[in-house]
């Protein structure tokens, strides 16, 4: 498989990463970005590129894979309406509507989060932008996949940006078997997150929005033959 990755230095997208680089049957993994992952690996080739609402520059170099994992994203602390309706709608529909135009059977898997809604009925704003941007990637294409975390526990060594989250990866991180035996509903990791796009991009999923728990179930689900 050949995988395109957007969001490789985030905190999922790191974990993601790594379930694509360690994955025997996939072969190439194309990362999207604005800043360099750091990472050196036979499988992984890094395709800078500023403006993540026209990818036209760059087309060409996006075609011929198999799945995109969006986990590009950004906290909606602080941030007006408009603005976060860039990052979280406009940004992942750019990207959606080039991948499928160059490759029509792209599996893509889009992370929104615990509490997306998209009913248009709630008032916190980034549950309902979120549910805005998967009901268009659903409509879109029927290959598409929400997948919803709640609480996801970093891989081990994942730089953060910013100090707050420095903070919590620190005591979230060895917690984790505790968590997982108390909360396992609610509970993943962002290596087991990319397990569960790459089974899904294999196998299909049960369901196209996923929670936790169908993150956690997809991701220990045994290949098919």
């Amino acid at each position: 498989m050949r995988i395109i990755v957007f969001g490789a230095t985030g905190m999922v997208g790191q974990g993601v990463l790594e379930a694509c680089l360690r994955d025997e049957e996939v072969t190439d993994v194309l990362v999207v970005g604005r800043t360099p992952t750091g990472r050196v690996h036979p499988k992984l080739r890094e395709l800078h590129h500023e403006d993540f609402t026209d990818f036209t520059a760059v087309r060409d170099q996006l075609a011929g894979y198999d799945a995109c994992f969006y986990c590009l994203g950004t906290s909606a602390a602080g941030m007006k309406e408009p603005d976060y309706r860039v990052v979280s709608y406009d940004f992942p529909l750019a990207a959606a509507r080039t991948l499928r135009s160059v490759n029509p059977r792209l599996a893509f898997c889009y992370v929104s989060g615990a509490g997306t809604d998209g009913t248009g009925k709630t008032r916190m704003m980034w549950a309902r932008v979120k549910g805005e941007t998967e009901n268009a990637l659903l409509e879109m294409d029927p290959r598409s996949f929400m997948f919803r975390p709640a609480l996801i526990v970093p891989l081990p060594g994942t730089k953060a940006k910013t100090k707050t989250y420095v903070a919590l990866y620190r005591v979230v991180t060895p917690l984790y078997p505790v968590l997982r035996r108390l909360m396992p509903r609610y509970v993943t990791t962002s290596l087991l997150l990319g397990q569960a796009m790459l089974r899904a991009t294999r196998d299909g999923a049960p369901r196209r929005v996923l929670e936790t728990a169908d993150i956690n179930a997809l991701a220990a689900t045994r290949p098919s033959t």
